[in-house]
C-alpha cells in the first residue's frame, strides 16, 4: 500500500484501527519497501567488508614479501654491485639492474591475473539484476598501483645497496 509520508506515524495508527475493526483475530504487521530492499543488502555489504579487509591485509602481505625478497636479493648481489661501483658504475645503472627483473615480474603476474580476475569478477555480477560491465583501464590501474609499490618498495633497498661503501661489500666477500 501507498502512504503519504508527510505524518507516517499517525497514517500507520489509522491502518491499524482499520485493520483490527475488519480483521479482529489477525495482528496487524508492516514493512517498508526501503528497509526490506536494504535487508536484501546485507550480505552483500559484508562481503564488501570482508573483500576490503582480506584485500588490504593481502596488499600489505604482498608488500612484506616484495622487500623480503629485494633484501634477500641485494644481499646475494652485494659484491656484484661492489664490483659495478668501483668498475665506474652509476647509481641509476644499478638501479635499473635490479629494479627491471622485479619490474617485469610484476608486470608478468599482472597480465597473468588480470584474465582470471575479469572472469571471476564477471561471473559474480552476473547474479545482480542490474550490473555493470568491468572495463579494461581498471585492471590497469591495478597493475600500475603494483608496479608503483613494487618500484617504491624495490628503489629504497636498492638506493641504500648502491650507496653502500663497495670497499665494504668487497672486503667481506
Amino acid at each position: 500500500m501507498k502512504i503519504n509520508t508527510a505524518n507516517v506515524k499517525n497514517t500507520m495508527e489509522g491502518i491499524d484501527a482499520l485493520w483490527t475493526s475488519v480483521f479482529p483475530d489477525h495482528i496487524f504487521e508492516y514493512t517498508f519497501l526501503d528497509e526490506r530492499v536494504a535487508e536484501t543488502y546485507i550480505k552483500e555489504k559484508q562481503f564488501l567488508a570482508l573483500t576490503n579487509f582480506f584485500s588490504i591485509l593481502a596488499i600489505f602481505i604482498s608488500c612484506l614479501g616484495i622487500y623480503g625478497l629485494i633484501s634477500f636479493f641485494v644481499v646475494q648481489k652485494t659484491k656484484e654491485i661492489g664490483i659495478r661501483k668501483v668498475l665506474g658504475g652509476s647509481i641509476g645503472s644499478i638501479l635499473v639492474l635490479i629494479t627491471g627483473d622485479f619490474l617485469r615480474l610484476i608486470l608478468l603476474a599482472g597480465l597473468v591475473a588480470s584474465p582470471l580476475a575479469w572472469y571471476f569478477a564477471n561471473d559474480w555480477l552476473q547474479g545482480f539484476t542490474f550490473r555493470t560491465e568491468i572495463s579494461w583501464w581498471v585492471f590497469g590501474l591495478a597493475i600500475g598501483g603494483l608496479l608503483l609499490i613494487t618500484l617504491i618498495t624495490v628503489s629504497y633497498q636498492s638506493i641504500r645497496a648502491a650507496g653502500a661503501n663497495p670497499i665494504k661489500s668487497l672486503r667481506t666477500e
